[in-house]
């Protein structure tokens, strides 16, 4: 039985995360598999066939530590690799890939695949450090690797034109498990109920969908699902413009599909993703959406990736559900209130939500990716 390792910083309930953790019971089948940990975060219950090696049982160090970490990381992961005899070592998100790429140094004969989970050119911008030096060591250790999956094409393209990643690239778009659904959709009640699942963070742009929802004039709720840095300029910025009585905040929950079930659209109001995993969630459990058009992943979930033209202050109608323009407040209520007016096409994108994210199910994801662990 072939030996792989996978190496991740910890098993937060992050996008990675949610990837690797959907493939664990898959690989297990056929491969002897170990997850290899920067940090002691595990948030799901790992599959018993699975081991587990831990880099260190520290947290949350700050960027300078994090420096200086890494050649431990490196020194801890290769002597891992050498004691188990690992074949095949896969990685997700930066500094793992970093790491990962580096042992192709030591080891010409052990298969190297690495993953990018997020649009670097945006990414790694929000530190002028992090940003020159990323600039530098992507390039020059990515292309160490044999190959590397991501889960959008503009991520590769990204990669490709801004970083000179010359390594075989392809696209494996994240899986997605579809919950079971009793009736189809349904308006739920009188109100018009709106929800966003997502961390408080700048990105993710909150604020939009609130200030989108003040000027309507029928009756609606919003829920935001999570927690993060922003999370208290966000609950704050609700009080001043007494919006305390139509927006709730739920903090992190485990029964996300639960709360999708009874809301009546679900808004993604990111400034930029990688893959957004929120919003393909909130397809499988038939939820009509309205997504920002963001580098990357909205409109290739929604519109098969053909580009669009959208003015300022509109929205359009997309293949499988509703774009607008980062950051577009104007759109955004136009788009809500055109969905709360026509009931056949809130019930109608509902359908094309459920069908499209029959695309995007765990056994699609599996086969392509034992393509690439095979070689093929």
């Amino acid at each position: 039985m072939k030996r792989i390792s996978i190496l991740a910083l910890a098993m937060n309930r992050g996008g990675a995360e949610k990837v690797i953790i959907t493939m664990l019971p898959y690989l297990t089948l056929d491969y002897k598999v170990t997850l290899v940990l920067f940090y002691n975060e595990i948030h799901f219950d790992i599959p018993k066939e699975v081991n587990i090696e831990l880099i260190t049982t520290k947290k949350n160090l700050n960027f300078f530590q994090k420096i200086l970490f890494f050649p431990l990381s490196i020194f801890k992961y290769y002597n891992f690799l050498k004691r188990e005899k690992i074949e095949v070592s896969i990685s997700f998100l930066t500094r793992p890939n970093f790491v990962n790429s580096i042992m192709k140094l030591f080891n010409r004969k052990i298969r190297i695949i690495i993953s990018e989970r997020c649009y670097p050119s945006i990414a790694y911008k929000s530190h002028r450090l992090r940003w020159y030096l990323y600039k530098g060591l992507i390039p020059f250790l990515y292309n160490r690797a044999d190959i590397l999956f991501s889960n959008s094409v503009h991520i590769n393209k990204d990669l490709q034109h801004n970083f000179n990643i010359t390594i075989p690239m392809v696209v494996i778009y994240n899986p997605i498990e579809i919950p079971l659904l009793d009736n189809g959709f349904e308006k739920k009640t009188d109100e018009f109920k709106i929800v966003n699942v997502g961390s408080f963070t700048l990105v993710k742009n909150q604020k939009l969908i609130i200030d989108a929802i003040n000027p309507l004039n029928f009756k609606t709720r919003l829920t935001l699902i999570g927690d993060g840095p922003k999370k208290n300029e966000l609950l704050n910025y609700v009080e001043t413009h007494r919006l305390n009585d139509i927006i709730d905040f739920t903090g992190k929950i485990n029964n996300v599909n639960e709360y999708l079930f009874k809301n009546d659209c679900f808004v993604l109001s990111s400034n930029t993703e990688g893959f957004p995993n929120a919003l393909l969630e909130a397809m499988a459990a038939g939820l009509p959406v309205i997504s920002t058009n963001c580098i990357s992943g909205p409109l290739e979930l929604l519109n098969d990736n053909f580009e669009v033209e959208i003015k300022i202050g509109e929205f359009f109608i997309a293949k499988y559900g509703i774009l607008i323009n980062v950051n577009d407040e104007r759109a955004l209520t136009k788009a809500l209130i055109y969905l709360k007016e026509n009931p056949e096409e809130l019930k109608k994108l509902s359908i094309c939500s459920r069908e499209r994210s029959k695309d995007f199910v765990t056994e699609v994801f599996i086969k392509k990716f034992e393509r690439i662990l095979r070689d093929d």
